[in-house]
């Protein structure tokens, strides 16, 4: 069986990741009190802004998305969100901010005003860094591309665009609102207010040939973005493909997409260094380096998930998912807008550390596993000798990192630590 590619936006990935984790952990293996190690460092600190609303729900999206009512409605939104936020200060007081996804649905449908108005608000509750990342999740094919300058005037310095192809009976199969003109003009325009951008484009699409997914890929990189994200379309539970499923190319013609797509995207100089992505030397997506290195998240806004650590535990926590339901809960003030928070136990942690860690083209060194856990190696011996053993990481000790193999079946490679 080859690696499995989600498809996934960018900075949305560890959201998703966190709720396949829930699911594939048994409440019944919690225990009371969280890691059993102090840790002695606390990780660095990631917020994701989660915007639900897009103009219409494509046929794939499995993602916390809804269709946007006719008059959006922005500002209540917002105060609810700067709610969310003062709610959760508590949790992260003191801790200086990394980076900051503003993710969906399509953050884009936002006003340049209500853009603003959300990083005032973040600047002046949070201690940001002077050259923080801020991203937006934009698409193409509305006005809302017209408001790329005013929201890079507001602070956002890189923007990711969920392009997805550029072949319009694509497009038209994936129920995309935007065709591949209205892409090239996206990406142009995005290019003149930011220097980071980043192109998000799927593979083995329905009916899609080796040669279209080559050219798709060609396109992409011939605008010279800094970073590309590139995703493998697969059928989600709980989607329209899910329910009336298109015929998608078989898993050789799969894997030929994407050793080609890699092999170009080298040759125009971006390496592949995780699972999706691929970036310029010293353009890695800061934002979600941070999580496939297990580091901190906050998660605000409706559906939104998040981790942090204390000196004492992990936790994790989830928001409603409804926005409506989220806004209503979040002004009253009494922290039923949090529909779950978990502890962490050491049973969990090995197989949270190791999916996200082993995502990582070069791996992470193994003294992160005790940093970011509070545990010892020891805690996941066994496996480590078992994934070893079978070829499927490294027998370097001083790294956690899949080889060629381990990566070619990740997915049964994670499944040891589980």
């Amino acid at each position: 069986m080859k690696k499995i590619i989600p498809i996934v936006s960018e900075g949305f990935r560890s959201v998703t990741a966190s709720q396949s984790m829930q699911q594939a952990l048994s409440p019944d293996t919690l225990i009371p009190g969280g890691i059993e190690t102090r840790l002695s460092a606390l990780p660095p600190l990631s917020v994701y802004v989660h915007v639900p609303w897009c103009v219409r729900k494509c046929p794939y999206c499995d993602f916390n998305s809804h269709q946007s009512p006719e008059v959006l409605p922005e500002a209540r939104y917002l105060d609810a969100l700067q709610a969310d936020l003062e709610q959760s200060l508590p949790k992260i007081w003191g801790r200086q901010v990394s980076t900051v996804f503003i993710g969906g649905g399509t953050p884009s449908l936002l006003s340049d005003r209500g853009v603003d108005r959300m990083l005032a608000m973040l600047r002046s509750h949070l201690n940001l860094w002077p050259d923080a990342e801020i991203t937006l999740e934009a698409n193409p094919g509305t006005a809302e591309a017209e408001r790329f300058l005013a929201y890079a005037a507001s602070g956002i310095n890189r923007i990711s665009l969920g392009v997805q192809s550029f072949d319009d009976r694509a497009l038209h199969v994936l129920g995309r609102i935007h065709d591949g003109a209205q892409a090239r003009a996206a990406i142009d325009m995005a290019q003149r207010a930011v220097k980071r951008v980043n192109l998000d484009l799927m593979f083995a699409l329905p009916g899609q040939s080796l040669a279209e997914s080559i050219e798709d890929t060609r396109i992409a990189l011939s605008f010279g973005t800094e970073h590309l994200s590139m995703y493998q379309l697969t059928l989600e539970p709980n989607t329209v493909f899910a329910k009336y499923p298109p015929v998608l190319p078989d898993d050789d013609l799969a894997a030929a997409m994407e050793e080609n797509l890699e092999a170009m995207a080298a040759a125009a100089g971006l390496i592949r260094y995780e699972v999706s992505a691929f970036a310029r030397p010293g353009a890695q997506s800061r934002h979600n380096k941070n999580y496939w290195e297990f580091g901190d998240y906050l998660g605000i806004g409706p559906g939104a998930h998040g981790k942090i650590s204390f000196h004492d535990r992990i936790e994790r926590e989830a928001r409603n998912r409804n926005p409506e339901a989220w806004m209503q809960s979040v002004l009253k003030g009494d922290g039923s807008h949090i529909s779950e928070t978990r502890l962490l136990t050491p049973q969990d942690l090995p197989f949270e550390f190791m999916l996200n860690a082993l995502r990582l083209r070069q791996g992470v060194p193994s003294t992160l596993y005790t940093d970011r856990t509070g545990l010892s190696l020891f805690s996941m011996a066994g496996a480590l000798q078992k994934a070893r053993q079978q070829g499927l990481l490294t027998a370097d000790p001083a790294r956690l990192q899949a080889t060629a193999q381990g990566w070619r079946f990740l997915n049964e490679l994670q499944t040891l630590f589980l």
